[in-house]
């Protein structure tokens, strides 16, 4: 509120923004490029409107009022907005990164309730990008009015992205309105909004010096289980076929019909299903009628010394040998009769869908796989990394591994040196293991999660969450990137892999296991790989798999997110529950 409410000075401006959605579609670009060859124009005329500038210049939120309507043959033609609000450059977990957000509360031509939710994100990434930044707006249309915090199990109707045109813009800086009595008062309350809006730009935008190194001391446990509660912990102890120590935990509250087994990513472990600091898979799924759950660390496990030397395993290794081992150590342990369900992320998910299309696992009833499966799609930038990076590490740099740790090792390295490089193009937090993580993996500042979705603990742990890893298991996903986003064998004439497809979409009709195929709908690191996979399997098999979408969340977040037992974990749970029998 205004510290003197008969003295507040109104002010407004109108905006105008077209584009294009498309329904059904669940990324952004997809929405725009297919709501542009089906002529799917969309757009809005808003008069941003407030009644006490001070106070929406000094308020966190900067929120103000959004009249006017929005048009559309997806919602019945020109629609009057029932209550909007708009927000100016508010603050997000990124130290560099604000938003502009839109909520739109309206009703389509047959009286249901629709919400449009759209931001700008405006943050200095490579390369020009303000003009761009300032002028897209990334855009949701959900059925029912929805809030911010009712997005992720919200249902997504259509999706795309708006721009300000030029002329539009220009035009809208004559639409500039002060409400104050005199002149002076008017040009006063301008000055006020303008050194707001350009001194938040500069904010932003202008260069600066390389973040600091935020301190970092363990607060939580190495390798700890102490975020399950009320289950007796076992470890179970196996070895792969071509020679390699691995383990499983157990987590048993009571014998269940039905087994859950969760699989991490390249190089994180069982530790992100576990974490203390939030309410977490492992522990949600124990209190929710599946009492029986492991968690699998294979070799790509940051539990195990396997990536912190160069070697030539690649992912038909891991579908060969570790998730045939480990579901057999798993029945052996539960019994003969029970029903064994997988839960899977990033390449511990294609490697088991690897495993399981290419017949070297079978029994297992259902499977969620999260953001990327047997379709890997990365960004350009990444495709990039994936063709020189390895060639780099192993042969000009000579370098072991790559370790997100390295800016802190004591001493002097060439690692800390690269970490040191890499932290000057990272502005976004202080964290330089989340640096790190950025460029091992995706593309973006930060590219693995949002920090919004992150608890400080969690974003500080980053070194002990994700390990260092070696190499050479890019050079099987850009093979796989190249061959037309397809998974296929990395060596088809080695006798080793004889037993497995040389492309693992050929048995994909006989594979009666369903699955749900789960992302993060600002996946930086995958992209819109999962969706691509359902897509090409409903073709195969209609009807058999299930996709969903999560807005608001990445690649790493959806299992390691502060909120995730409220937004994501229900999801999951609804679909355990359909497959129980």
């Amino acid at each position: 509120m205004s510290t003197n409410p008969q003295n507040a000075i109104g002010f407004q401006f109108t905006e105008e923004m077209k584009g294009y959605l498309a329904a059904g579609e669940t990324s952004f670009e997809d929405g725009y490029q297919r709501g542009e060859s089906d002529g799917s124009r969309f757009m809005f005329h808003l008069t941003i409107k407030t009644e006490d500038l001070d106070n929406f210049l000094t308020s966190p939120e900067h929120r103000a009022q959004a009249i006017g309507y929005v048009q559309s043959t997806l919602v019945g033609g020109r629609r009057p907005v029932l209550k909007g609000t708009f927000n100016l450059f508010v603050q997000t977990g990124d130290l560099n990164r604000k938003e502009m957000r839109y909520r739109l509360f309206f009703e389509d031509a047959e009286g249901q309730p629709l919400t449009l939710s759209g931001f700008k994100s405006i943050q200095d990434n490579t390369g020009p990008d303000v003009w761009k930044d300032t002028t897209t707006l990334f855009t949701n249309l959900y059925r029912g009015h929805i809030e911010a915090d009712q997005e992720a199990n919200a249902d997504l109707y259509a999706t795309g992205i708006l721009r300000i045109e030029l002329p539009d813009f220009m035009h809208q800086l004559t639409t500039l309105r002060a409400d104050a009595p005199s002149f002076a008062q008017r040009m006063g309350a301008m000055e006020r909004f303008g050194k707001f809006f350009f001194g938040a730009l500069w904010e932003t935008y202008a260069p600066s010096l390389m973040p600091k190194i935020g301190e970092f001391e363990r607060e939580i446990p190495l390798y700890t289980t102490e975020g399950v509660h009320d289950a007796e912990i076992t470890t179970h102890p196996f070895t792969t076929g071509d020679r390699l120590g691995l383990s499983l935990l157990r987590f048993l509250r009571a014998p269940c019909d039905d087994v859950v087994v969760i699989i991490h990513g390249l190089t994180t472990s069982s530790d992100m299903f576990i974490m203390p600091e939030h309410y977490n898979l492992v522990q949600y799924l124990l209190d929710h009628g599946f009492t029986d759950v492991w968690t699998l660390d294979f070799r790509m496990s940051n539990r195990y010394s396997y990536n912190l030397h160069r070697n030539r395993y690649n992912m038909d290794d891991i579908a060969l040998f570790d998730h045939p081992a480990a579901i057999a150590t798993v029945r052996r342990a539960v019994g003969e009769g029970k029903r064994i369900h997988v839960i899977c992320h990033c390449l511990g998910s294609v490697s088991f869908m690897m495993s399981l299309f290419g017949k070297a696992v079978s029994g297992i009833r259902s499977v969620i796989a999260n953001s990327v499966s047997l379709t890997p799609r990365v960004p350009n930038w990444s495709k990039v990394k994936l063709a020189i990076g390895p060639f780099l590490c192993d042969y000009v740099l000579s370098v072991e591994y790559i370790n997100p740790y390295w800016r802190r090792e004591p001493g002097w390295s060439l690692g800390k040196l690269l970490g040191w490089l890499i932290s000057s193009f990272h502005r976004e937090c202080d964290s330089p293991e989340c640096h790190m993580l950025s460029f091992m993996w995706g593309t973006g500042f930060p590219a693995l999660y949002s920090h919004d979705n992150l608890l400080d603990v969690t974003h500080k742990r980053g070194g002990d969450l994700y390990g260092g890893v070696s190499v050479h298991y890019y050079r099987h996903v850009r093979k796989m990137v190249r061959a037309n986003n397809t998974a296929v064998k990395f060596e088809p004439e080695n006798p080793k892999y004889k037993s497995l497809p040389n492309d693992y979409f050929q048995y994909a009709a006989e594979i009666e296991t369903p699955v749900l195929f789960i992302t993060g709908q600002q996946n930086r690191v995958f992209t819109d790989s999962n969706i691509v996979c359902h897509q090409r399997l409903e073709k195969i098999v209609p009807g058999r798999h299930q996709l969903h979408v999560f807005p608001g969340y990445g690649h790493q977040d959806v299992f390691m997110g502060k909120n995730v037992h409220v937004d994501i974990f229900p999801r999951l749970l609804q679909f355990l529950e359909s497959q129980r029998n």
